[in-house]
């Protein structure tokens, strides 16, 4: 059977300031919806966690030393905490642990420094890391599929949006369209994508274009400062911990997708997300994580260079950072448009997620593979699409995370299997694919 043989761009590639550009906003445009969210919910600045999400990602490039392709932008975990005392005691309150949170990503970075990640290989073996990638994209489904079809009347009604489920098959099938033509255009479908469904939105009277004429060319977001306070610190800064679960799958998916094993980096990356939501915190943002919007980016376009992720912090720091029109402009997309590119991009992860079932070889013949896989996936993807978590005390533990965590019970617990071969750690499976591939004389490229 031919394979597809569009370009691949790799990490370390460089790509012409022209095609730079292009790449970089497609990437910004993808998470800037999410990013937008969760200021918009917890009551700080939207334009201030746009600039914060490009000088994080700008810190987590320089921390990985540029050797790993994400965006960091506002993570969902922490809008409860940061509702609750922000209610209580004020914003300023919460931005104290806001910079805690940072502070804990920092110290579980420097434990694993210590131990090693020789760990990671035992709790997570493929079928774990491949399930958990399932989840994450399908997990996210329900979020796409509200935004592509679903209206909120004045009343907090909610009910189908004929016009909106319109909007985002267009901008749906043009996504498919783009992503399956050469050259550029097949390395910016999510960007050109966007831009049919806002010109089909537009003529359908969707776009509301006041807020943009409103604002201001030039400007500063208002900066704000911590308040410390040791209820904020102990509500807020323990929910690095779930957001560390989710940032190995991040990281795994990532490897996966370019065809690299980060696990030695993983202190780096999570260093570079608490430096992240330091700098955040102390200045008035949110935390940040890496974001799945932009793996599917990735996934979708096979471009992985990290070049092209300077150009997108760059456009999100000047566009948060220094004009409101632009930010205005971007945040007049109506929802049904990122709805119909979400469908794409959080499938791709899922798909992704399938595909690492096939490459390492999961057997599940094997009634231990089979017992994880279809168990995390379930649960996970269950508890996300329902907007379910567990309630810990103040705390509360989504889907993601807890499917994670009962994988990992379920890996450890369940007897392995008489075959020494299953079991090992992805970077043992890829490796033996690769001599397979050499053997074969077809090239380790093709392992994959």
């Amino acid at each position: 059977m031919a394979r597809e043989t569009r370009e691949i761009i790799g990490v370390d590639d460089r790509v012409s300031v022209g095609r730079a550009i292009p790449l970089g906003i497609q990437h910004m445009m993808s998470m800037f919806g999410s990013t937008v969210l969760v200021p918009v919910l917890t009551g700080l600045d939207p334009n201030l966690a746009i600039m914060c999400s490009g000088i994080g990602t700008i810190c987590y490039l320089l921390v990985t030393r540029n050797k790993i392709p994400s965006y960091l932008g506002s993570s969902f975990a922490f809008i409860s905490p940061i509702v609750i005392i922000g209610a209580s005691k004020g914003l300023d309150a919460a931005l104290s642990g806001v910079v805690v949170a940072g502070l804990v990503f920092l110290a579980v970075a420097g434990i694993i420094r210590l131990v090693g990640t020789g760990w990671l290989d035992r709790l997570l073996p493929p079928v774990l890391v491949a399930s958990v990638m399932v989840v994450i994209g399908v997990g996210l489904s329900a979020t796409a599929a509200k935004m592509a079809f679903q209206t909120t009347a004045a009343d907090g009604t909610v009910s189908f949006y004929a016009a909106g489920a319109i909007v985002a098959a267009i901008t749906l099938l043009a996504a498919v369209v783009f992503s399956s033509m050469g050259g550029l255009i097949g390395t910016v479908p999510v960007l050109l994508a966007i831009i049919v469904g806002y010109l089909v939105a537009l003529t359908m009277g969707m776009v509301d274009f006041s807020p943009v004429v409103q604002a201001a060319w030039i400007g500063l977001p208002t900066l704000h400062h911590p308040q410390w306070d040791w209820g904020a610190v102990a509500l807020i800064g323990p929910v690095a911990l779930v957001v560390v679960i989710e940032h190995i799958g991040h990281l795994l998916a990532v490897g996966e997708i370019v065809g690299k094993d980060y696990r030695p980096m993983l202190p780096r990356s999570l260093a570079g997300d608490g430096i992240s939501t330091v700098i955040s915190g102390l200045i008035g943002g949110p935390p940040t994580t890496t974001y799945a919007e932009n793996i599917g980016v990735m996934s979708v376009t096979r471009v992985y260079s990290t070049q092209v992720f300077w150009y997108a912090a760059g456009f999100a720091l000047v566009v948060g950072g220094l004009c409101p029109k632009l930010a205005a402009l971007i945040r007049s997309i109506p929802s049904p448009v990122m709805g119909g590119v979400s469908l794409l991009l959080f499938g791709l992860i899922a798909s992704n997620g399938l595909r690492m079932y096939v490459t390492n070889k999961v057997d599940f013949g094997i009634n231990r593979n089979l017992m994880i896989a279809s168990v995390v996936v379930i649960l996970g993807v269950g508890m996300e699409t329902s907007g379910i978590s567990i309630p810990i005390g103040d705390y509360a533990l989504p889907g993601m995370a807890t499917s994670t965590l009962v994988g990992i019970l379920m890996n450890l617990i369940l007897p392995m299997p008489a075959d020494p071969g299953e079991g090992k750690g992805v970077a043992a499976d890829s490796a033996d694919a690769e001599v397979e591939a050499k053997a074969d004389g077809k090239g380790a490229s093709q392992a994959r």
